[in-house]
């Protein structure tokens, strides 16, 4: 346990910071879930509409440090590569 108010301060800040991270990773998570159900359902004009909006919400998670930047970028492109494979 903590001693000095430094590193309970510190303690609050992380308890705080994980629960946004939380939130976010599921959000992102759901988002990028409604674009895999689209593409299950072969339906090419909803998957290209959640992937409009699954794609700025998986970069804002990178730039919040949620996931890493790589990650984000690699998991955008795949759920890209799906969606044309659709379409086409």
């Amino acid at each position: 346990m903590a001693n000095t108010s430094s590193a309970k301060k510190a303690a609050r800040k992380i308890t705080h910071r994980t629960e946004i991270n939380k939130e976010r990773r599921s959000r992102m998570r759901g988002i990028v879930r409604s674009v895999e159900e689209a593409i299950a359902a072969g339906d090419a004009k909803k998957a290209q509409a959640a992937l409009a909006t699954a794609e700025p919400e998986i970069m804002r998670a990178a730039q919040k440090g949620v996931i890493h930047q790589s990650a984000a970028s690699r998991k955008v492109s795949r759920l890209v590569k799906r969606v044309r494979k659709l379409g086409s």
